[in-house]
C-alpha cells in the first residue's frame, strides 16, 4: 500500500456539514470521501486540459484546411479555364 500522510484541512460549517450528510448516507469516513473527492478533481482537470488541447489543434487544423482548400479553388479554377480555352478555341477575357 501506498505511505499516507496525515493532512489537516479547514472548511467552512456548511461545507463540512453536506460532507457529514454524505459520508453517512455511504457509509464512509472524511478520509475516504476527500481521497475521491481529490482524485475526481485530478481526473476532471486533465480531463479539461486534454478537451482544450484537442479544441486547439482543431482550431489549427482548420486554419490548415482552409489554407490548402484556398489553393486546391485557385488551381482548380486555372485547370477549369484552361479546359474551356481548349473546348472553345479561344482565349478567355
Amino acid at each position: 500500500m501506498a505511505e499516507t500522510k496525515r493532512i489537516m484541512v479547514s472548511l467552512p460549517n456548511s461545507l463540512l456539514e453536506e460532507v457529514d450528510f454524505i459520508v453517512s448516507m455511504e457509509k464512509k469516513n472524511r478520509s475516504e470521501f476527500v481521497k475521491e473527492a481529490m482524485k475526481l478533481y485530478i481526473r476532471e482537470k486533465r480531463r479539461l486540459e486534454v478537451s482544450q488541447k484537442l479544441k486547439d489543434g482543431y482550431v489549427e487544423m482548420s486554419k490548415i484546411n482552409l489554407a490548402l482548400a484556398e489553393i486546391g479553388f485557385e488551381q482548380d479554377m486555372v485547370e477549369l479555364n484552361i479546359y474551356e480555352t481548349k473546348l472553345t478555341g479561344c482565349e478567355k477575357m
